[in-house]
């Protein structure tokens, strides 16, 4: 396999990063060219994605590559799910994008129940319903009577609208769209009564594109920007979770996956949708995966709670790792948290929210952030074991092991407890799954591997991995059932 280079942008909520991946005798190497913030732009009452910046950091990124003479074959670009970006009759943005974290869904899935009743959403689309997804973004700006909206002549999805702004190309990845809650996955189109309910159209969201889909190449102002010649763009898994899974170096598919970042996606993967009623009491998602596979996960609250405390802990070391490592230092099973509690949605005070839910269920106050970083590592624990029992209802074949990829597995202490709390083998890696994945996705679209099975072969023959077995498996047994009686076994 001779040497091929990739170009990789991964966007997630609070960061971003531009990556160089090669595929090098049948190994891949990474290395990372930028990493930049991405910040939420408080304004006007709203809270806004600056996508100009972003996609400077694109440009950037570009041009680093450029200057060091490296060759690449395509660009891919990975995001978070659910915003979207209004492009006018002109072709221009007509506005920044909306966060997700914005208020202003409040109340707006019950407003479009109004419209079309919530069992006959789920019927069709088999998404999770959450107040943000794109849906009910959409139905609110209509309800408001939005300006930008109103004048849109496309819809584009964030990693949809910076290939657009990168190739003058509008499509719609179809990874993307299935967060949207507006994606039947049985026909993988839009759903023309869902939008239709708040008076929009399909072709507001450009033309179809799969993983591994080649959009358009470099438009000639960007390569005139960077440097670079008519480089092809490909639309990867554009959904940040659907490149991660894809990077899952399993062996078979009797696996969960925990995509343990800001986010926590714990899931399996599977050739059809699950869409029961079970699934549906059970607010289970059916996302668009690779090789049309479907991602049947749970969205769950990650280290979101972690990174929020850190920001008000006076008394902690700036370290996360020696944080987590004080943890261990702090009373096992003292006070535990439902993560997914809307208290932790986006409080003012994050310490402030997670005291007052000790203190409302009647449980000790952790007073130190000691205590703290310990009850929310516990609590996380205990949510993947209880969403992973609902995940073995309801799998088509036996889950044996937990694959952890992201971020928060480099956190041993809080995959310990994983393996502890669900009693199965917790397999780690890679920390830079969806960066892999969208690598990977590029190697596909080039030829250079033939399916994700060569693709996850690749991947474990490139990375380390970790496995921690279960112990100590009785004490959490005893410590789950409580933690349930407080939560009050909500799904």
């Amino acid at each position: 396999m001779t040497n091929v280079n990739f170009f990789a942008v991964d966007l997630g909520a609070t960061s971003g990063r531009t990556i160089l991946g090669s595929l090098v005798d049948g190994k891949l190497v990474q290395r990372e060219l930028t990493r930049f913030p991405n910040p939420i732009i408080e304004t006007g009452g709203h809270f806004f994605w600056d996508i100009y910046a972003l996609y400077s950091e694109v440009i950037r990124g570009l041009k680093v590559v450029a200057t060091e003479g490296v060759e690449i074959a395509s660009v891919g670009i990975d995001t978070w799910g659910c915003d979207f970006v209004m492009i006018g009759k002109d072709g221009g943005v007509l506005r920044n994008p909306y966060c997700y974290r914005d208020p202003h869904t409040d109340g707006a899935m019950e407003e479009y129940f109004k419209l079309v009743p919530k069992e006959k959403v789920y019927e069709k689309t088999g998404i999770q319903f959450m107040q943000f997804n794109s849906l009910f973004q959409l139905a609110t700006l209509k309800r408001n009577g939005d300006s930008a909206l109103e004048a849109a002549e496309r819809i584009l999805f964030i990693p949809d609208a910076l290939m657009y702004m990168l190739t003058g190309e509008a499509v719609c990845e179809y990874t993307v769209l299935s967060t949207s809650q507006m994606l039947d996955p049985r026909t993988r189109r839009i759903d023309p009564e869902l939008i239709g309910a708040i008076g929009l159209e399909e072709r507001l969201f450009g033309r179809y594109v799969q993983p591994g889909e080649q959009v358009g190449v470099l438009s000639a102002e960007v390569q005139k920007m960077t440097g670079l010649g008519a480089v092809p763009v490909v639309a990867v898994a554009g959904h940040d979770t659907g490149s991660a899974v894809a990077a899952v170096p399993a062996e078979n598919e009797r696996f969960a996956y925990l995509s343990c970042g800001t986010w926590s996606l714990l899931g399996i993967e599977t050739q059809e949708a699950i869409i029961s009623e079970r699934s549906f009491e059970c607010n289970f998602t059916n996302e668009g995966g690779i090789e049309g596979t479907t991602r049947f996960l749970k969205n769950i609250c990650g280290m979101w709670l972690l990174e929020r405390c850190r920001k008000e802990w006076t008394d902690a070391p700036s370290d996360v790792a020696q944080v987590c490592r004080d943890s261990m230092d702090a009373e096992a099973f003292r006070s535990f948290i439902f993560p997914d509690a809307p208290d932790f949605a986006n409080p003012v005070s994050m310490v402030e929210a997670i005291q007052g839910y000790c203190e409302k269920t009647g449980q000790p106050v952790p007073e130190d952030y000691r205590a703290m970083a310990r009850c929310i590592f516990e609590s996380l624990a205990m949510r993947y074991r209880q969403v992973l029992s609902y995940l073995k209802e309801m799998a088509p074949f036996p889950i044996e092991k937990l694959h952890v990829i992201g971020g928060g597995s480099r956190n041993g202490y809080l995959m310990q407890m994983a393996a502890d709390s669900i009693g199965l083998p917790v397999v780690t890696g890679p920390v830079e799954g969806t960066a892999i994945g969208n690598i990977m996705l590029q190697a596909k679209a080039a030829g250079v591997v033939t399916d994700m099975f060569e693709m996850r072969r690749i991947i474990a023959d490139s990375i380390e991995m970790k496995t921690y077995e279960p112990q100590d498996t009785e004490a959490w047994d005893v410590a789950y059932e409580r933690w349930r009686e407080i939560v009050e076994v909500r799904f």
